[in-house]
């Protein structure tokens, strides 16, 4: 068996190993240390929590032992896709060079660019970032890249998935052509195939599980979930979510609960805060301090319940977490892989469960198809009630009464309303002109009092002789232009009421 006394690595390095309380490399620091040792380009594959981490950590503080940092110019640069896996692969660093005078500078996003400014000012040997904060340094004019020896992609996969291709892109073109370049990934997609091919001169491939493979100390499982309505999937959903965390009772030490989207994080995180969980989001739209502070308690062990988007899926080292909950069945397969690669790490043994409702589930298939083996479906917890769902025969009786009901309400209304207009249209203008004779022509040149009266005259337009009304206006129209009697010309019987009233008025005036 392989010690890490074996891989030429420098002694400081081998000291710092031995107080961390490593012995034995993993496969995948075992196959690609040695490579990295002798300058060679690595292309490493393995699934996570293997420890790619340490497998370029160790050979680059080996290798960067001789030299010196010059200001602005750093000597070796890692880029890692989130802030959180950066902030990792930093601790990785100090824990590893810690015998050594190497120094490090981490660019990521939620620091003020001051300090960062400073570190960089002094010179780094390491510089670990993110493409977005580390571009920004350099078009301030604050970073030149012209003298890294070595560059190191982590999660490259993720950085591809996350649309991190034209900055990574760029930033090598930014590197000197002769680096050392070691491509870290979880999966090989085939985008990945055509980066390496141009931007990794004959690389060691090191490849030492299957692709998309889970560790086989994660016992997996699937609850098949269909709401009993569909406007309350999503409270039956959070109900069975916590009938699952409850039925496992003291063997959920901690957990890790995926969602897809960051809108259902804090939902969830939410909800679960009030039924008395100990819960608390954590995704991209968070303040930096915050998503420290809550990863903080999380391996610390103040919070219980970790609520996360696949921001925390990749390359978290969090030790110990003995449940992953994938509310969401998650839309890329790879990340399955990788959510529940955050348990059962380092040969412990870990359980992930998974959620699928039924527009997830050729998502679920794709998973399967993925790892090549089913997962086991399991059954709601014991006592787990969803709510009520309607009966369909009950439900259909109720449509079928609300449409007659609907349906004669609408006949009655035309029906009637022909009828009943005309009669009691006129009735309240004909008292008040009975009561007040004085004020009759004062209410009839209303337009608002007449409106009665012309729906009335309207109503009687419409009616069966409209053809025959028509002509006979048009005819009578004709005849009455050149008449001198008559009250209005040009309007024949459609002259409302209360202008022909003005009219006659004013004539016998």
């Amino acid at each position: 068996m392989t010690a890490f006394s074996d891989l030429k690595l420098d002694p400081k390095v081998i000291k710092a190993i031995d107080e961390a309380g490593y012995t034995t490399p993993t496969p995948i620091q075992a196959g690609a240390i040695p490579h990295a040792l002798e300058g060679r380009d690595v292309l490493g594959i393995a699934q996570t929590g293997t420890g790619k981490t340490a497998s370029f950590t160790l050979p680059m503080i080996t290798l960067l032992q001789k030299g010196r940092a010059r200001a602005r110019m750093p000597r070796s640069l890692v880029l890692a896709p989130t802030r959180e896996l950066a902030a990792q692969v930093a601790e990785n660093f100090d824990v590893y060079a810690k015998h050594t005078k190497l120094t490090k500078a981490l660019l990521i996003g939620g620091v003020s660019f001051k300090e960062q400014d400073q570190l960089i000012d002094k010179g780094v040997d390491v510089l670990i970032a993110t493409p977005g904060r580390l571009l920004d340094h350099f078009e301030r004019g604050k970073l030149l890249l012209t003298g890294v020896q070595i560059m190191v992609v982590d999660e490259a996969d993720r950085m591809l998935d996350m649309g991190f291709i034209p900055d990574i892109e760029r930033i090598f073109s930014l590197t000197p052509f002769t680096r050392q370049t070691m491509f870290y990934s979880a999966t090989m997609a085939p985008e990945i195939e055509r980066i390496t091919n141009m931007f990794l001169s004959s690389p060691a491939r090191i490849e030492v599980a299957r692709q998309a493979t889970a560790s086989e100390t994660i016992t997996q499982g699937v609850v098949m979930f269909r709401a009993g309505r569909r406007d309350r999937e999503a409270t039956e959903k959070r109900a069975l979510l916590r009938a699952m965390i409850d039925a496992e009772g003291e063997a959920c030490t901690n957990a890790i609960i995926f969602c897809n989207r960051k809108v259902e994080v804090d939902v969830l995180a939410k909800s679960l805060k009030k039924y008395g969980y100990d819960a608390e989001p954590i995704h991209g739209d968070l303040d930096q301090s915050q998503r420290t502070r809550t990863l903080d308690g999380f391996r610390a062990g103040s919070v219980r319940i970790l609520v996360a988007s696949d921001v925390a899926a990749r390359g978290l080292d969090i030790p110990a977490v003995s449940h992953v909950f994938n509310y969401d069945v998650p839309s890329h397969a790879e990340d399955y892989v990788h959510r529940i690669g955050r348990t059962g790490r380092a040969g412990r043994s870990g359980k992930a469960m998974m959620i699928c409702v039924p527009k997830d589930e050729k998502n679920l298939a794709d998973i399967e198809r993925l790892i090549d083996k089913e997962i086991p479906r399991l059954e709601p917890p014991e006592g787990h009630k969803s709510a009520p769902a309607p009966v369909p025969a009950a439900s259909d009786e109720a449509g079928e009464e609300k449409r007659p009901r609907r349906s004669r309400s609408r006949s009655r209304s035309r029906d009637e309303a022909p009828s009943e207009a005309p009669k009691q249209a006129p009735e309240p203008v004909e008292a008040e002109a009975k009561a007040s004779p004085e004020a009759a022509p004062e209410a009839v040149e209303s337009p608002r009092d007449e409106t009665p009266r012309e729906t009335e005259t309207r109503n009687e337009s419409r009616g069966e002789g409209r053809s025959e009304g028509r002509g006979g206006r048009r005819g009578e129209g004709r005849g009455r232009r050149g008449g001198k009697d008559d009250a209005v010309v040009g309007m024949g019987d459609d002259t409302p009421a209360f202008i022909a009233k003005s009219f006659a008025e004013r004539r016998a005036g």
